[in-house]
């Protein structure tokens, strides 16, 4: 049985690097066990197959040096909060044990994305209650803890994660899904992610990130609840912001 510390869920076959591929190297790096979780396959994408995809997936996988990577299988486009999507992924956080979930931000323009977010989070409460989903037979888990990656609204960050050494592996990790970027070769339609500038722009935010606590790369998150600090001497000295 494959468990995890951390497992980042997020819609598509690219989005998990696009957004927090950074944390998840600096997590490994660490010593935690690191887990994928794509939502989709990515079937009503504009460029690429979904056999091709889930070959990317697998070599940024192998980048990331995540310890597992799997896909949840449903419908993309059409991902909603229903039972039957609350309850799948219950199944995946009871057999994969988190401790964290990242997953999107809420309110996401993108419906997939704004539904798994709240599916991540109803499924997290429900994966503790033994009376939910019993006849799966899966042992409840303890809730795990659920933060948002902040990528497509100004939101006031919780806390930023400093990805400074892991930046160039997480761009690699981003360009091995080849066919969702920029290819000078490619005759398939273009989009906004095939714009030769966006990965330079995916860059810059991280960039921009680290800036905000005095290092060169970082990945931005919200949490809803209040954070439980052990030793507010310690996180309050850290390098902070070199310009407030």
């Amino acid at each position: 049985m494959a468990q995890v510390d951390i497992l980042a869920v997020f819609a598509h076959p690219d989005d998990l690097e696009l957004t927090v591929g950074g944390t998840m190297l600096r997590m490994k790096s660490l010593g935690y066990r690191t887990g994928g979780l794509d939502v989709t396959r990515g079937e009503m994408g504009t460029r690429g197959t979904v056999e091709g995809r889930a070959l990317e997936a697998d070599d940024a996988a192998k980048i990331l040096r995540l310890d597992v990577r799997e896909n949840l299988g449903l419908a993309d486009g059409h991902v909603f909060v229903d039972d039957g999507s609350r309850t799948a992924m219950v199944r995946a956080f009871r057999r994969l044990k988190p401790k964290i979930v990242l997953t999107h931000q809420l309110d996401d323009p993108h419906p997939d994305h704004d539904h798994i977010a709240r599916i991540v989070r109803e499924s997290a409460r429900l994966s503790s209650m033994r009376n939910y989903d019993p006849e799966s037979g899966a042992d409840t888990i303890p809730v795990p803890k659920v933060a948002h990656n902040i990528f497509s609204r100004r939101v006031n960050p919780s806390f930023i994660v400093d990805i400074s050494e892991f930046l160039p592996d997480k761009m690699a990790a981003i360009r091995a899904h080849r066919s969702q970027f920029y290819d000078p070769g490619s005759t398939e339609p273009e989009t906004r992610l095939t714009d030769r500038r966006f990965l330079d722009e995916i860059e810059n935010r991280s960039r921009y990130f680290g800036s905000l606590i005095g290092v060169e790369a970082g990945e931005p998150f919200y949490v809803r609840e209040v954070l439980n600090v052990a030793d507010p001497i310690e996180l309050l000295s850290r390098p902070m912001n070199l310009y407030s």
